[in-house]
């Protein structure tokens, strides 16, 4: 589980994000980062904690199926924190293909698709 902190909740930072972060993809799922300097007053995050959303829609599969990869996706974050800067937003959007994927998989494609996106906007190779 995610600590509160790091918990991403508003719409405005996961469209923020989105739409302004940098976005690196992998077979299972894309990941949309934005560094804290980036986003100047539209960025909510007072406490400069790194924040963390998902989106994981109905491509994936049924309520079950969608939840079974958010706890995976969830967990596979809450061990990324440390290489995350303070402030940064991280958005982590499942595909259709994350619901057969095992989380060991899960796991490396997310800390491939951000090291990919740390490299894209100069944060860290």
């Amino acid at each position: 589980m995610l600590p509160a902190r790091n918990r991403m909740t508003r719409s405005t930072d996961f469209r923020v994000t989105v739409s302004r972060g940098v976005r690196s993809a992998q077979r299972n799922l894309v990941v949309h980062s934005l560094a804290p300097e980036t986003v100047g007053a539209a960025h909510s995050n007072t406490e400069d904690a790194p924040k963390v959303g998902l989106v994981v829609g109905k491509s994936v599969g049924n309520a079950v199926q969608r939840h079974r990869v958010s706890r995976q996706l969830r967990h596979a974050s809450r061990d990324l924190l440390p290489e995350l800067q303070a402030g940064e937003l991280l958005v982590i959007r499942a595909l259709p293909g994350s619901r057969d994927a095992a989380t060991a998989r899960l796991q490396d494609e997310l800390r491939t698709a951000l090291q990919r996106a740390h490299a894209k906007s100069g944060l860290r190779p």
